[in-house]
């Protein structure tokens, strides 16, 4: 909720938005009188992302813009004050005819519906948006026309960061969770503590913990100086993420048939950790952005 906010939300209209869009927004939303989400992905569209198929197109009577579309899986959807959402604004296949908008959620034709039966994440709002016919001035263009693939990108360089932060903190509460239980639960006369195959589900949690935290740590340390940090971010993001699944599902392991009821947190911890590695780019993305890096082959 918070890392989609600030992160993907309220920095991008810091860095990218006019002076009219930062009064009217970066207050509220840092305050928290005010939620944004992130509209990107569409119902047929996830990791190919500058193939989207939601349109804005300009009136030419009033130069606003009216869009029509849909999109899915939007974190704080129902919750959201604003949307900064993407739209193809010209004919240029792929992602050059990407463009970004700030669409205040309370614009008519913009109707919000929430996504029930999710394996994780129960506290957040999960929604689709369906836009028909919504106008918004020209003004609530993020960026230059035309570069909001580029806007959407440099945003989820930056989220990958918060995302493999929260996996950190799922793998250290396995890892408390874990440790705990282990001194506490008896077999055989004394803690399963004592038990080396226990003591080896724990150590890979806690080796797991520590390499996900300094990637991510090298990442904000990265960012703190100026430095390039998108391939850092996808390492953290995608070790982190697949580490949190590993550190839940090991605890699990600890608990044994209880960590499979709700009386105990692990359960939640792996159904929470296991959408970590699909969205914000899946761990095969990461991988792609990371190979391309290393061997420095294009995309295409």
């Amino acid at each position: 909720i918070v890392s989609v906010s600030l992160g993907l939300v309220t920095k991008t209209i810091a860095s990218w938005g006019s002076e009219e869009q930062k009064r009217a927004w970066l207050p509220r939303l840092t305050a928290g009188d005010a939620l944004g989400c992130f509209g990107l992905t569409e119902p047929g569209t996830g990791s190919d992302a500058g193939n989207l198929s939601t349109k804005a197109v300009r009136d030419g009577a009033s130069g606003d813009y009216v869009i029509n579309g849909a999109k899915m899986f939007i974190t704080n959807g129902t919750w959201a004050d604003v949307v900064l959402l993407f739209a193809r604004t010209n004919d240029t296949p792929g992602h050059r005819g990407v463009s970004a908008f700030l669409v205040p959620t309370d614009t008519p034709g913009l109707t919000r519906r929430t996504i029930h039966g999710k394996l994780g994440l129960r506290g957040q709002a999960t929604a689709e948006l369906v836009l028909d016919d919504v106008r918004v001035p020209a003004s609530a263009l993020l960026g230059p026309e035309g570069k909001g693939f580029s806007i959407a990108m440099s945003a989820l360089a930056k989220g990958r960061m918060s995302v493999a932060a929260g996996c950190v903190g799922i793998a250290q509460a396995a890892l408390d969770a874990a440790v705990a239980y282990a001194g506490e639960r008896e077999q055989f006369g004394k803690s399963i503590a004592h038990y080396q195959l226990v003591q080896e589900l724990i150590s890979d949690i806690s080796v797991d913990v520590d390499a996900a935290r300094l990637l991510t740590w090298r990442v904000a340390d990265l960012i703190d100086r100026g430095r390039e940090f998108a391939t850092a971010a996808s390492k953290a993001k995608l070790f982190a993420s697949e580490a949190a699944v590993r550190s839940a599902n090991n605890a699990l392991q600890v608990f044994g048939g209880y960590g499979y009821i709700d009386e105990y947190p692990v359960g939640k911890l792996l159904r929470d950790a296991r959408v970590m590695t699909l969205y914000e780019g899946t761990s095969q993305i990461q991988k792609l952005i990371i190979g391309r890096a290393e061997t420095g082959v294009s995309a295409f």
